[in-house]
């Protein structure tokens, strides 16, 4: 016979056992978005890729050991341009986006590839996505550049689209992000930045308001992706003389956000300062200063 009594305290033929009141300390799984951050545009050219868009529900996690997460910064700008940096949650990996083609050289430069791929410039191949190899994908591949006119550069590939082509005086728009509700607010991340030129062109847009718009006047720099959204950098429009201006945008930095049913107890402690809110059923975890921090239920 099993009796339970007020209290937590329950009888269960020789012995008993005691459950504490309230809510249970350890939450069985947990939904999560990880975002890796941008890759910055480049000088003259193609925009920066978004960082990967990672997102799923039911992921087990143990209790009484700290959980690894790492925000991971969007890619320097300049002659050399630089891709994001990865973001993830235990084993949940979102890879940097690629980095626009950098300064001039005189011939055709590839857009680098990563969470999704950045765009090209003066004919050279768009970066690829998805260099997790996950499925589902975690971002598009970027857009290729046109080698007539002002060369316009293609744009930075999005978690949702891949980014497109520039064609002649336009350069190519940024891929398109994605969406996610996980903080109960709805958000678009990941998208692409867009593509840049030389001289006077139409700048591409970019992605989903994520990514950065490239730049439309000679030796200006482009706008960079959105912060915490892992938006790929606009693509600059250079100088015949390098070091003169018209840097792609730097990229957004990652976000990673995870939450489970306010049933459960609250985590034991977090390092990062987390923004930590209750509601709609969930506890919701979101850290988005960058760096390596941790979680302990």
């Amino acid at each position: 016979m099993t009796v339970t009594v007020t209290g937590g305290i329950t009888f269960n033929g020789g012995g008993f056992t005691f459950t504490p009141s309230g809510a249970p300390l350890v939450t069985p799984t947990v939904e999560y978005l990880v975002v890796g951050g941008g890759g910055a545009g480049g000088y003259y050219g193609g925009g920066g890729g978004a960082g990967g868009f990672r997102t799923a529900t039911g992921f087990a996690v143990a209790s009484g050991t700290p959980i690894t997460v790492i925000v991971g910064a969007g890619g320097t700008t300049g002659l050399s341009p630089v891709m994001g940096n990865s973001s993830s949650f235990s084993s949940i990996f979102a890879s940097g986006g690629g980095a626009g083609s950098g300064q001039l050289t005189g011939g055709p430069q590839d857009g680098g590839s990563g969470g999704s791929g950045a765009g090209s410039r003066y004919g050279g191949a768009a970066g690829s996505g998805n260099a997790g190899g996950y499925t589902p994908a975690e971002g598009k591949s970027g857009g290729g550049s046109d080698t007539t006119a002002n060369y316009a550069g293609g744009g930075g590939g999005g978690s949702g689209s891949v980014g497109s082509p520039g064609t002649g005086s336009t350069g190519g728009a940024g891929g398109l992000g994605s969406v996610s509700s996980i903080t109960g607010t709805s958000i678009t991340y990941a998208g692409g930045g867009g593509g840049g030129g030389y001289g006077s062109i139409t700048p591409g847009s970019g992605g989903s308001s994520s990514g950065g718009t490239g730049s439309s006047s000679n030796g200006a720099n482009a706008n960079a992706g959105t912060p915490n959204t892992g938006g790929g950098g606009g693509g600059g429009n250079g100088l015949i003389s390098p070091g003169s201006g018209g840097y792609g945008g730097a990229g957004g930095s990652g976000i990673v956000i995870i939450r489970y049913a306010d049933t459960y107890a609250a985590a034991t402690a977090t390092t990062g300062s987390p923004t930590i809110t209750t509601a709609g059923g969930y506890r919701v975890y979101k850290w988005t200063t960058v760096g390596t921090w941790s979680i302990t239920f």
